[in-house]
């Protein structure tokens, strides 16, 4: 058999025992030889190390795994049982101050212990054990055995020689970081900040056994190697961060076990099988120590596969359906994981806020601890975090709470996101009925600013022949009848129009007859700042701008914007994302001009911000402006963070109320990291370093997203879209399901015997 091939052993009759090879020997590995073996395969194990040899101390496990390892096998889970240490609080020490939230439930053992407890099992149940042992290669053992299980972990070599198959990607993190431990227990899972002359460090310490704690120590890279760190040895590494933490330690010292500071790498496979060999724990899939999943993973591998062999008639069957059964809980897991890794590389940006906010915030980090979570947990701890934000009383949610913008006060802080409707009749850009319906159903929703879909400052700046326009006196009078609608029905509802042009992106059909795709007839020219197609070889080339044309076009927004205070408006938002004209000057991969308004950040802002001061100069004192970006263009050289930052910031140095922080569609070949509030950081990292109010985007799909964006302080205002279209009362109701009825979510009068959720059939 040529090298690399891999194939499917001769013994896999269906239903027959399985020759199963197991290549590593930690827990995963160790646990899948276990539970394939109860089940009467024959399993050999081959470990590299020693049985005593384990990098790290403790592991923690949630009551979700303990509860899959009963499940499977009570042997070991006993044998756990007898061995845990169980806590439930999480101390976080901010700048001194001890903040402490209950209710959590933690499990952990010693790693070597829990080896110890499976080496037992697995030589109880017959599998072969050879440690001090290099396992041969995959090919050769693919070859000789039905099932060959590689747990060979984050370096695994199985991964790496059948690697144009499984296709990893390694990913490093930005942060540098050393397993150490204490030789005495912490209270709880505590999280201590040092803010050093050389930056921001931080710790994660917790018990493992009655006398012995797990201590990692943390630290962006730039700040390890200022420290000089990156010098330091195993000995000099836990004595300087038993200095740096030596209150948290009691000035008790920090001891290794091999250790060295190293980077997290993520690693991804699009494939986790390859004939008769599978990938499991770190081989397969890693997520960042800081939501203690690595083990858990790898543990959840095994009883997924176990169960697979188990129920499926061949080894190629049970592979799939392990992949299946496991791929979307570890996605979710490592969706998670680096929000989380990223909350920690960017520490530093949060040290300033207030004890309990940032508290909250680093306990939610990850987005799978919520606000309602939390209050549940901890009711006592939320509440005061609640306080602290400025909720009226005990009985308002955190999304119930007013804010204020110039002279608008906002009742709550949900928005009804823009989204483009490509309704307007005969394309003439007169809103009708439909909108009349659409932006006046959503205003009697209880959202406290409804915002239209991007009206357009030019018949040549429509995105499609269905696109809504402000350049015309029949446009405006339309506009007019439907704010009074929302104000006379809807009152204390905030109408807010988005002013926009379609740049590159115009002249295209409606969404659903194919979005982004060029008129078959009637098209106009579209302009923008660089002579490039939005499609390559599909969209049409854009005419670069001249200087006659930009002074035109901002004329265009200027009288859009007197039309829209004349209409009633409560407030404006200039459209500089997702790629229409003023966001291609922004985006380095849209701007190649050579003139004044291309080459560097400052440059490409110029015309943006030249039409926001023209827009701001004629619309109304007392009325809020925001203004929409695309913080990243989820593309190689595109907009960076520090450019979203920058050019937030130049618009709020221009009198920008608030930025609406969304991303992408700026080029067609983008690659977005889809996910729940997946766009939300961008809008975090901003509100951080800017100081301006920001509106969030992105996946936020929930009250409870809401609330705890709201409260960890990273988001002033949460837009939601889909959620409004499928439920036009989306915000009476996520009132309603919160038990509140307060002034910030006053129900229509003919609407208030519908206020309650009807009984369902069953009730």
């Amino acid at each position: 058999m040529a090298a690399g091939t891999m194939r499917v052993g001769s013994a896999m009759r269906a239903g027959g025992p399985l020759r199963v090879a197991v290549v590593g020997g930690g827990p995963g590995g160790l646990y899948a030889a276990a539970l394939l073996a109860r089940q009467g395969h024959t399993v050999e194990l081959w470990e590299r190390s020693a049985p005593e040899d384990t990098f790290g101390f403790g592991v923690v496990l949630s009551d979700e795994t303990l509860g899959g390892i009963e499940a499977a096998d009570t042997v070991v889970y006993a044998a756990l049982g007898a061995e845990f240490v169980r806590w439930d609080d999480i101390d976080i020490v901010h700048r001194g101050r001890l903040l402490t939230s209950g209710g959590h439930g933690f499990s952990a053992i010693g790693r070597r212990r829990l080896l110890e407890i499976l080496h037992e099992r697995c030589a109880g149940l017959g599998v072969k054990l050879r440690f001090r042992t290099g396992a041969p290669a995959a090919a050769l053992l693919a070859a000789s055995y039905d099932l060959v299980v590689a747990a060979d972990g984050v370096h695994s070599a199985t991964r790496q020689s059948g690697a144009a198959h499984f296709r990893p990607t390694l990913t490093s993190g930005r942060c540098r970081y050393i397993w150490l431990a204490a030789d005495f227990a912490f209270d709880a899972f505590r999280f201590e900040i040092a803010e050093t002359e050389h930056g921001v460090m931080q710790l994660h310490a917790y018990p493992y056994s009655a006398d012995a704690s797990t201590v990692i120590v943390e630290m962006h890279e730039k700040v390890w190697r200022a420290a000089g760190l990156d010098l330091c040895d195993e000995d000099e590494s836990a004595a300087r961060c038993a200095k740096i933490f030596g209150e948290a330690l009691r000035g008790r010292p920090l001891h290794g076990n091999r250790s060295a500071w190293t980077e997290f790498r993520t690693v991804v496979n699009e494939r986790w099988s390859h004939g008769n060999v599978v990938l499991l724990g770190d081989a397969a899939h890693t997520a960042h120590f800081s939501i203690g999943s690595g083990t858990k993973l790898a543990v959840e591998d095994a009883l997924a596969l176990a169960e697979a062999v188990a129920a499926q008639p061949d080894v190629p069957a049970a592979l799939a359906a392990y992949e299946a059964a496991r791929r979307p809980a570890v996605a979710s897991t490592q969706r998670a994981a680096a929000a989380s890794m990223r909350w920690f590389e960017e520490l530093a940006g949060y040290v300033d806020q207030p004890a309990r906010q940032f508290a909250f915030n680093l306990l939610t980090r990850s987005r799978r601890v919520t606000h309602d979570n939390l209050r549940l947990r901890d009711e006592r701890f939320t509440r005061a975090v609640e306080r602290d934000f400025g909720c009226p009383d005990e009985d308002t949610p955190p999304m119930f709470t007013p804010l204020k913008l110039r002279g608008l006060t906002l009742r709550n802080r949900v928005v009804v996101s823009p989204m483009d409707m490509y309704s307007a009749q005969h394309g003439d850009g007169i809103p009708g009925d439909f909108h009349l319906v659409h932006l006046g159903a959503r205003a009697l929703g209880g959202a406290a600013l409804v915002m239209t879909e991007m009206v357009c400052v030019s018949a040549e700046g429509r995105i499609t022949p269905g696109c809504t326009g402000l350049y015309t006196a029949e446009q405006a009078a339309a506009w007019t009848r439907i704010a009074d609608f929302v104000h006379t029905s809807a009152p204390g509802t905030a109408l807010g129009v988005q002013l926009g042009h379609s740049g590159r992106k115009g002249s295209t059909r409606l969404m659903w007859e194919g979005m982004d795709d060029p008129l078959p007839e009637g098209n106009w020219p579209v302009v923008a700042a660089s002579a490039l197609p939005y499609r390559p070889g599909v969209s049409a080339v854009p005419r670069e701008l001249t200087a006659a044309d930009l002074a035109s076009i901002r004329s265009d927004f200027a009288a859009a914007a007197v039309r829209a205070a004349d209409c009633g408006f409560d407030l404006l938002e200039l459209h500089c994302a997702h790629g229409y004209l003023l966001s291609g000057f922004l985006s380095p991969l849209t701007n190649h001009r050579t003139d004044a308004y291309g080459g560097p950040l400052e440059n490409r802002l110029r015309f943006p911000l030249e039409v926001f001061d023209a827009v701001r100069a004629v619309w109304p004192d007392d009325r809020p402006m925001t203004v929409r970006i695309s913080a990243t263009d989820w593309a190689p050289g595109g907009t960076s963070a520090q450019d979203a930052v920058d050019i937030a910031a130049a618009f709020a140095a221009h009198g920008a109320d608030a930025i609406d922080v969304s991303t992408g569609q700026v080029v067609a070949d983008e690659a977005p990291e889809f996910g729940r509030s997946y766009q939300t950081p961008y809008a975090d990292r901003i509100r951080g370093a800017v100081g301006v109010p920001v509106i969030a985007v992105g996946a936020i799909s929930s009250w409870d997203d809401v609330n705890s964006l709201l409260l960890a302080g990273r988001a002033d205002l949460c837009a939601v879209g889909r959620p409004h279209l499928y439920d036009p009362h989306w915000t009476l109701h996520a009132a309603a399901d919160q038990s509140y009825a307060g002034p910030a979510a006053p129900w229509p009068a003919p609407y208030r015997a519908g206020s309650r959720k009807p009984p369902s059939g069953r009730g």
